[in-house]
Order: C-alpha cells, then structure tokens, then sequence
C-alpha cells in the first residue's frame, strides 16, 4: 500500500481552509499504480457471489468501472440528480455543510442482486451509506464496500457499521 499511498498528493486548504484534500490524480495518471489499486480493491471478492459493481459520482466512476470489468460483471452509475435519462430511484443525504441526492434507473438492480460499492474515498460516510440506501432500495443487496482511501478520523465506518469495509489506505 505503500507504493499506491507515494502517488496521492495532499493538496492543503482545498476546497476550503482547514481541508487537506487527497488526490488521486497522480495514482490514475500511472498505469501500473491504477491496475494495481483496482486489483487491491477486488481481491477480498474475488470468486464471491457478486452481480454488480456501484460507483458513485464521480471518481467512484473511475475504481467501479474498473473493478467491474475485472470481475466480468456490470457497473451501477450513481449519478447526481438530472443526468439519468430513464425513471429513477433517488436518495437524499446530509454533507458537512448542506445536502446532496444520488440517483439510479429504476431498472438497474433487481432483488437477489448482490453488489460491491466502490467508491475512491470514505470520510464522513453520508454518500457511501445513502448508496447503499439506493441500492437496498432497489431490492438488491450491499455484499461490501471498497474504497482506495479512507479517513480514519472522520468515522466513517461508523455509519456503515453493518456491511463489510474494505480500504487501501487509511489516514
């Protein structure tokens, strides 16, 4: 993990005062880096009973695509309200500082679905646990939840204390 940590950049005060941002950038510019951490982020589920990969928007977009080619299965967009073009299921959630909505075609999961959330980045875990809340929504099952970093002290794990975490890199 060491390797995948050296290619994420903290950027200070971004987006705001007090904020010490981790981006990935440097990690999915490098080819070996992003095989790498997508393999890392599958490998606990390799031959598990899984249907579908969810990403949310938007760099959840970029591990959940990813690890579902890997797996051989389908990817779940969860996109911000107004970008689906066909009925959809949605879900509201409280941020630190306001109020975000996720959004799925009603038609993308079905019961008996098993899915793996990725996404690149566990803090507080309002999105994480509203995808979840989406996904359950729509009758299929959350199996587990992957993402490349996750902040320690922000407690996120707290709020997705009844499904399985699985994170690179911790801080």
């Amino acid at each position: 993990m060491e390797r995948l940590e050296a290619h994420i950049r903290n950027i200070p005060d971004f987006p705001e005062p007090g904020i010490q941002f981790k981006d990935i950038t440097p990690l999915v510019k490098d080819p070996a880096m992003l095989k790498l951490a997508v393999h890392q982020l599958i490998h606990p589920f390799l031959g598990k009973d899984i249907t579908a990969v969810a990403g949310m928007e938007a760099r959840g977009f970029i591990f959940g695509s990813l690890a579902a080619w890997e797996l051989g299965i389908g990817f779940i967009p969860l996109r911000k309200p107004g970008k689906l073009p066909y009925d959809v299921e949605s879900m509201s959630y409280d941020l630190e500082y306001g109020s975000a909505s996720l959004e799925v075609h009603i038609d993308a999961l079905e019961k008996g679905d098993k899915v793996l959330l990725v996404d690149d980045l566990l803090a507080t875990g309002g999105t994480a646990a509203a995808s979840c809340e989406l996904v359950e929504k729509l009758g299929a099952e959350v199996v587990a939840c992957a993402f490349v970093v996750e902040l320690d002290f922000l407690k996120g794990r707290d709020k997705l204390a009844k499904y399985n975490i699985h994170s690179l890199i911790h801080y």
